[in-house]
């Protein structure tokens, strides 16, 4: 069976190489006679696995010293309630930046837990896109805002000056261009857009950020005590750390963020171009602040979304459908998803607008 295309927003694609070398692996892994996934978290082997993660990925990074790297699970999600936990520092205050259902939803947990006000909205005109005044209060413990809405497809590219500690929740485009870690306090995003399987959260946090979390804050939520047991408080996800790990190694062996950032805007380039030049198909977001990562798309005649879909599957491109909250379509082109993928994606695309438009 040859493999589709999946434009899924998440778990997405995975590079190819990084599935055979895993599954050349999956019984007998480096002649230790196990798999990894049957390996302690205590042992030697998984030990080496970790720190070489954790090496290539800093690397790929450029992570300075003073940051810790964090390997979690939960998910971004579990992180809306442990950033302020971690981060408030007493001052009851945090800012953030609402541009879609991800920052919404990180707004109303920190409502938990601290005075959560909006710095910047894009909400007046449907979350289309990035705002670039903020009122942020002085006196607020940190500004959250989120780099990439994975639904709406709008991203910030550049990195927003802010007074205090700047957070991202930079999940779905993780890793698919270089990152200026030191204008941050903290970064943290999903592995499973373009760094892993679901289950792992990476969280990059500076140094003296962490050790005043708030009273009560579970153990495992602590950055601290997770920073000092190297993220082995409890089992980690070792098969996705594992996994992650590989596919760190496929990003510097392409040449490292800068030569995957390329690859990225060529593929984006070519379905804007396309989109930009249809009256059938429309992309609703400011050109200035579209995704690289996540392109959504209308048609338009919304009764032809399920001919399009089928006829899509039917070409071996799947996982199209936007999200319930918005409608239309939606291609997530991800660091493993092919310029191939891409491509057939627009010639699909112009037959459709030729044969229904």
């Amino acid at each position: 069976m040859s493999r589709i295309f999946n434009f899924s927003a998440g778990p997405a694609m995975l590079p190819a190489e990084v599935l055979a070398r895993a599954g050349d692996e999956m019984l007998d892994w480096h002649g230790s006679g196990m798999s990894v996934m049957e390996m302690s978290h205590r042992g030697k082997e998984f030990i080496s696995i970790y720190e070489e993660a954790e090496r290539d990925l800093r690397q790929l990074a450029s992570i300075p010293a003073n940051y810790k790297v964090l390997f979690l699970q939960g998910g971004a999600t579990l992180q809306f309630a442990q950033i302020p936990m971690n981060l408030l520092h007493g001052k009851g205050k945090a800012d953030y930046v609402l541009t879609g259902e991800w920052s919404k939803k990180a707004i109303k947990e920190a409502k938990n837990y601290c005075d959560a006000a909006v710095a910047a909205s894009s909400e007046d005109r449907n979350f289309t896109y990035a705002p670039k005044e903020w009122k942020v209060r002085p006196d607020a413990a940190y500004v959250h805002y989120c780099s990439n809405e994975t639904i709406g497809g709008v991203e910030f590219h550049a990195t927003p000056k802010a007074e205090i500690p700047l957070v991202a929740d930079a999940s779905s485009h993780f890793l698919s261009r270089p990152i200026e870690v030191s204008k941050y306090g903290l970064i943290y995003a999903g592995a499973q857009k373009n760094a892993g399987p679901a289950g792992l959260t990476f969280v990059i946090v500076r140094e003296d950020l962490i050790g005043k979390a708030a009273k009560g804050t579970p153990t495992v939520m602590d950055y601290k005590l997770q920073a000092d047991a190297d993220s082995m408080l409890n089992t980690p996800a070792t098969y996705a750390m594992y996994i992650g790990g590989l596919v760190f190694k496929w990003m510097k062996q392409a040449g490292g963020l800068a030569a995957i950032e390329q690859r990225n805007l060529e593929k984006a380039k070519l379905l804007y171009d396309f989109l930009d030049r249809s009256s059938f198909f429309r992309n609703p977001v400011a050109k200035e602040d579209r995704s690289r990562m996540n392109v959504p798309f209308t048609l338009k005649d919304e009764k032809l979304d399920p001919v399009f879909l089928k006829g899509a599957e039917e070409r071996g491109m799947v996982q199209l459908k936007g999200h319930r909250s918005v409608g239309g379509m939606r291609a997530s082109i991800y660091n493993a998803m092919p310029l191939e993928g891409v491509q057939r994606l627009v010639d699909y695309m112009r037959d459709f607008e030729a044969r229904h438009g």
